[in-house]
């Protein structure tokens, strides 16, 4: 979960820490986590208090989070049920410190220095019809379309895309014999936009799911959540690959979500498009854990 403070709550953690980490691991990417335990009843209040009116961001475990209030709103009807059935002095409000009426979070602040968004690159594959020329074509009427060299490694992609980084959309298609840039949308492209905010129009990643993989490649919007023609991958080299070896049809890379831009759209009770942040670094699952009962 993902909150915002200028650092305040952190300062608090870090005056209670004494002596070494109860945990102390590195993980197989070189990232060391350490875990120290807080007991200081006073100090838990405190950061209770300063989190209590906090609007909060679900940066990873969206279903996890589904999932636990599915079944603490199974347990409330069963003990509802049993209620109804044999009234007793248990009552619904016996459940409020029940188990099941809370689940494990960890929480970090949106404006901290290590907080990072990895892109996640698309990867079309399968259709028998493709072709680059085409695709090139088309896409000229939604965006303005620069050729670049069809023999683009990963580094030099990456370093293109970073070079536009906040300077509005940067898309790079790379097909077996052709790589583009798309950039600057043209009017056009509205079309397929107008039923978003401003905030989400302005991501990269929807306009690239919205007007290339639906408009221009006509994948339907159910076929793109079922995966059929789609896979996500983080490694840009390992997108080209799947390229130029002929396992798919063409490869698109970009520039992650910045932070701010998942903020203003979460905030305004609005939904990022599928697969658009992976934040980093990842806590290692199971330094802490938690009985279901």
């Amino acid at each position: 979960m993902l909150y915002e403070d200028s650092g305040e709550i952190d300062l608090m953690l870090a005056a209670g820490i004494t002596g070494k980490p109860d945990i102390d691991v590195t993980d197989e990417y070189g990232v060391v986590h350490r875990v120290w335990k807080i007991s200081d009843p006073s100090l838990i209040d405190s950061v209770r208090s300063q989190m209590r009116d906090k609007k909060l961001i679900i940066a990873d475990g969206h279903h996890r989070y589904e999932t636990a209030l599915t079944y603490r709103d199974e347990r409330r009807a069963a003990l509802h049920s049993n209620v109804a059935r044999a009234p007793s002095p248990m009552t619904a409000s016996a459940s409020s410190e029940a188990p099941y009426e809370y689940a494990m979070m960890t929480f970090v602040n949106l404006n901290g220095s290590g907080v990072v968004i990895l892109p996640t690159h698309r990867v079309v594959h399968g259709l028998p019809t493709f072709s680059a020329s085409d695709f090139v074509a088309k896409s000229r009427s939604f965006f303005n379309v620069e050729e670049l060299d069809s023999g683009i490694d990963a580094v030099r992609a990456t370093m293109i895309l970073h070079k536009t980084s906040g300077c509005g959309t940067a898309l790079l298609a790379v097909m077996p014999d052709h790589t583009v840039m798309l950039t600057k949308p043209r009017p056009e492209a509205s079309k397929f936009l107008a039923k978003f905010s401003e905030r989400q129009q302005a991501l990269d990643v929807l306009q690239l799911h919205t007007v290339l993989l639906e408009g221009v490649l006509k994948l339907s919007e159910e076929s793109i959540r079922n995966q059929e023609n789609l896979s996500y991958i983080r490694d840009a080299a390992e997108a080209l690959e799947k390229v130029r070896s002929g396992k798919a049809n063409i490869a698109f890379l970009m520039n992650p979500c910045r932070v701010q831009q998942v903020r203003d759209v979460a905030f305004a009770g609005e939904v990022m498009p599928q697969k658009s942040t992976d934040f980093y670094p990842k806590l290692v699952s199971g330094l802490t854990i938690y009985a279901l009962e």
